[in-house]
């Protein structure tokens, strides 16, 4: 009778071998490290490894909580935001991607101004917007990562996110231990949505009026492009036009996420254009 015998791969066999001999495995025996580029998604010694074989540029994507009308959800900015920093960490290697600031400012809440008239959107003062990223930038910075860059998915606090580089800036220029960091605002990633994005649409034969300024075509578009779920796309192709007084300043019904996939790949090649430029030139 013939007997089939079965070969352990050799890495198992050696941790089998450590087994027997001191009955605890070796870390290195244990689960493969994360190939992720998102910081929450690594352990705290996957990361320290990562920062200490060069990975020392970490992205901040900001977004927020604000109303889109009828037919977008409330979190558009968040999960654009952090899908497209996954994107241009994934482009530029050796950069990880730290978890979205979701709290931002969106007007007064009392008495409601702008977004805030309309239910879900969250804000939060432009002071407090501010210290977060600066705590945040500095826990970065605490833990190895050089070059710190803010991304901001929403055009209203992107002032807020150069007051914090330039002040962080300044202070660590000013340490004990030199200027062995720096902080960014990368405008260049908003706006390009309000400039190339808008001319490719307007090329295709989309009015500016039907492109809009809030959860028009070209917001929708980038919103299905990423996350089709978030856009109640049936509602919006038999429901009512909703109008400023609605919270929506244009008209999406045509948008497409064929459409969206052009807004989106200006901003990721844009974005690590514009990073590699300033990475150069620090």
């Amino acid at each position: 009778m013939m007997t089939l015998q079965y070969r352990l791969p050799l890495a198992p066999r050696a941790c089998l071998l450590a087994l027997s001999l001191t009955f605890a495995l070796p870390l290195s025996c244990l689960a493969a490290p994360s190939s992720s580029v998102v910081l929450e998604e690594l352990t705290s010694t996957e990361l320290r490894d990562r920062i200490d074989h060069g990975a020392t540029t970490v992205l901040i994507p900001i977004g927020g909580v604000e109303q889109s009308g009828p037919y977008i959800a409330l979190g558009k900015h968040n999960v654009r935001a952090g899908m497209l920093a996954r994107q241009i960490a994934q482009k530029l290697g050796n950069t990880i991607v730290a978890p979205v600031v979701s709290y931002v400012p969106e007007g007064s809440i009392s008495p409601p101004a702008g977004h805030m008239r309309h239910a879900g959107t969250i804000s939060i003062p432009p002071a407090a917007f501010e210290a977060v990223l600066e705590g945040a930038a500095a826990s970065l910075r605490q833990h190895g990562f050089r070059d710190i860059i803010f991304i901001g998915d929403h055009g209203g606090y992107q002032k807020n996110e150069q007051n914090v580089a330039t002040k962080l800036n300044r202070a660590w220029s000013k340490g004990g231990k030199g200027a062995d960091a720096r902080a960014w605002a990368l405008l260049d990633y908003y706006d390009i949505t309000q400039t190339k994005y808008i001319a490719e649409l307007q090329k295709r034969g989309f009015s500016t009026a039907e492109i809009g300024l809030h959860a028009g075509l070209a917001d929708a578009a980038l919103m299905l492009a990423t996350d089709p779920s978030l856009v109640r796309s049936e509602a919006m192709a038999h429901g009512a036009r909703p109008g400023v007084a609605d919270g929506v300043r244009g008209d999406a019904t045509r948008a497409t996420a064929e459409l969206g996939q052009i807004g989106i790949k200006l901003q990721v090649d844009t974005s690590v254009a514009a990073i590699k430029q300033l990475l150069q030139h620090k």
